[in-house]
């Protein structure tokens, strides 16, 4: 029996055909493995994961593997996107287990689900240096009926030395002095050729170009802002975005940013919708300008879902193969566009007979700006309407929580910044769903699918992701509705996410796993501590909230010691002590006012509480604030202690604005 056929989640979904009898995680399958006494086998992955699909068309769809799987184990199957604490706790085992981890994942545990075996992709048939999946799960067995004992040593000791494990206690906090290390450590990593940091696969480095934008704000640092616009160039015009429609892919797969992992996911665009946003708004880019733009216009155009919110991400693979939606032969470029077309793009765009992907075939860069921005625009228009005529990558369109947090931060500032009222509006309408359909009460569901919630609980980031959000946009549109979302969900964080100081993933009241998670590591998303720090912070500038500022403090604290060491891994938290060493300040806008609303938004230091709104708003900022003579003003506080009140944009410039 596949229980999966009742799953909400989409990855899930896609497996619930497979002769496998998968089960939901969950106490029922670690029951059934206690009472029948065989392992547990774990497969986690993700719906747009390439080699997932590659395990399951291989593994999880062959009769034979299905019926030795079914027999010797039972087959638990998780979605990595909908359940992110079960996902960490076992790739930290792989890693610790294998030296490396990625998806699909797959653990073996003990019924009391300790993980004694894992690793992450395996071959139905051996390869050099590689067993096959059948091999593999024949030596487990003959293992489990004959080293039990080991087995259980095994499980024990990778649970107890994790749960040990603390990545956050080094270091007392961040002061500027730890924010210039940083920057000069990052500049060591700095790939001075082709920009981004490290080598090969190049991941686009989001919470670290966030944290060197606002030192740059700070400190005018010219060796910060230089770092952000290469790399934000190179990703720009290479591979990796969809020059055709905007949207960037998960990672570039060379260092050059030529050939992307073509998945589109929902964190990277709203993560990288907010760098390219903030570049512009610190010199005005055009680069910079039409990237946020289209990008904004991608989430809208290709994320949205029926309900407002946003799904998860775009598939890499079209009719099974990798990056076919999006790939150009220069045969096909010429039956679209004509002979002498075909080669004017082709030579903008390093499409070459040899190919820069598979079987001949180029991904679309656009190195130097056209020397005939209306030919491209026009032949981009046609390839773009062509290339709908393909069979479309899938889509997984759950609504995460906190994916959908980040894109409401990010679609709101855009929209007030590139002055396009459309992007608040579906910023404001994504966060309509959350609140109606995600939240119940205090707490928080991780998930939704066609307006239905998932049963998973929120998560730290969950929570502190849409709490920012909430908060930004009460700033951005004035309404205090939101002010009261985001104390709802800060005092649950509070409540139930911390314990003497430390800021745990997953709330007291959860499903208890091997053990509780804390990881102050950014990953493709931000660490849910340092997301936690951010809204903290903002809430207690517009309330004055002693206890949510002191949180703020301790959660970063939390990523202070991880800062120090690997700033690559520590960009958000960083990020957000920028913003307090920047002043602290408070804008409160009072009466409507576009203008002294856009000013503040691109010339004060980013995550810079601001409340706005009509004269006699409730929301503790604003309070005793009022039009001046008759005309919106802008007030510039520092804890609650405000400057003379100003009504010229030029005026709020000088008060919030960077050094000059």
């Amino acid at each position: 029996m596949n229980r999966l056929v009742n799953a909400t989640s989409p990855y899930l979904l896609q497996h619930q055909d497979n002769p496998v009898e998968w089960h939901f995680w969950g106490e029922e399958a670690f029951a059934e493995a206690r009472e029948r006494d065989v392992p547990v086998f774990l497969s986690i992955g993700y719906s747009a994961c390439h080699w997932c699909h590659v395990m399951a068309h291989e593994s999880f769809e062959h009769e034979a593997t299905a019926a030795y799987l079914n027999e010797h184990f039972v087959c638990i199957k998780v979605d990595r996107e909908e359940r992110p604490d079960v996902d960490a706790i076992y790739m930290q085992a792989t890693v610790a287990m294998t030296g490396q981890g990625g998806w699909p994942m797959s653990c073996f545990l003990t019924p009391d689900g300790k993980p004694f075996f894992a690793g992450t992709y395996f071959p139905l048939e051996p390869r050099p240096g590689m067993a096959s999946f059948q091999q593999i799960l024949a030596a487990l067995i003959d293992a489990w009926g004959n080293k039990r004992a080991q087995i259980t040593e095994i499980g024990g000791s990778i649970v107890d030395q994790l749960a040990a494990r603390d990545l956050g206690t080094a270091g007392a906090g961040y002061d500027e002095e730890l924010l210039d290390r940083a920057v000069t450590q990052l500049g060591r990593d700095f790939d001075p050729i082709d920009a981004g940091f490290g080598g090969a696969p190049k991941f686009p480095p989001s919470m670290v170009l966030d944290f060197l934008l606002r030192h740059h704000r700070r400190t005018t640092s010219a060796e910060a802002l230089t770092m952000v616009a290469k790399t934000c160039e190179r990703m720009a015009r290479g591979g990796m975005y969809d020059q055709l429609a905007g949207g960037f892919a998960r990672y570039s797969v060379d260092g050059q940013w030529i050939v992307p992992h073509f998945e589109k996911m929902l964190y990277d665009n709203a993560l990288l919708l907010d760098v390219y946003t903030n570049w512009f708004a610190i010199d005005g880019s055009p680069l910079a300008g039409r990237i946020a733009r289209e990008t904004a216009d991608f989430l809208l155009a290709e994320l949205r879902t029926p309900e407002g919110g946003f799904a998860s991400a775009l598939d890499a693979d079209t009719e099974g193969e990798e990056g076919r939606f999006y790939v150009w032969t220069p045969a096909e470029l010429t039956a679209v566009l004509g002979p002498e077309e075909a080669a004017w793009v082709m030579r903008l765009c390093e499409v070459t007979p040899a190919g820069t992907f598979e079987h001949g075939s180029s991904v679309l860069q656009l190195l130097q700006d056209p020397d005939d921005a209306d030919r491209w625009q026009a032949a981009r228009t046609v390839l773009r309407n062509a290339r709908a005529e393909r069979t479309r990558p899938g889509r997984d369109d759950k609504v995460v929580a906190a994916w959908n947090g980040l894109a409401i931060s990010a679609l709101a500032r855009a929209g007030v910044i590139l002055e396009e009222p459309s992007y608040v509006d579906a910023a404001v309408n994504a966060a309509n769903l959350l609140r109606e359909v995600h939240l119940d009460g205090d707490r928080l569901y991780r998930t939704s699918r066609d307006g239905r919630r998932g049963e998973a609980n929120g998560v730290l980031e969950d929570y502190a992701a849409f709490a920012h959000a909430c908060l930004v946009l009460l700033g951005i549109t004035g309404d205090a509705a939101w002010l009261r979302v985001a104390e709802a969900l800060l005092d649950r964080v509070l409540d139930h996410f911390v314990a003497d100081g430390t800021f745990y993933d997953t709330a007291d009241d959860a499903e208890a796993l091997v053990w509780r998670p804390k990881d102050p590591t950014d990953n493709a998303s931000p660490a849910g501590v340092s997301l936690a720090a951010e809204a903290l912070m903002v809430y207690a500038g517009v309330t004055g909230s002693a206890r949510h500022e002191v949180a703020a403090g301790q959660a970063l604290t939390a990523c202070a010691g991880l800062g120090a060491r690997a700033a690559r891994f520590a960009g958000r938290g960083l990020a957000v002590a920028e913003t307090i060493a920047s002043g602290p300040q408070e804008i409160a806008i009072v009466g409507e006012s576009p203008e002294l609303l856009r000013t503040a938004l691109v010339e004060a230091q980013w995550g810079t509480p601001l409340a706005s709104g009509s004269p006699g708003s409730d929301v503790p900022l604003m309070q005793a604030r009022d039009l001046l003579e008759g005309r919106p003003a802008a007030y510039v506080c520092e804890k609650f202690t405000c400057k003379q009140p100003v009504v010229l944009p030029e005026d709020l410039r000088v008060l919030v604005g960077p050094p000059r």
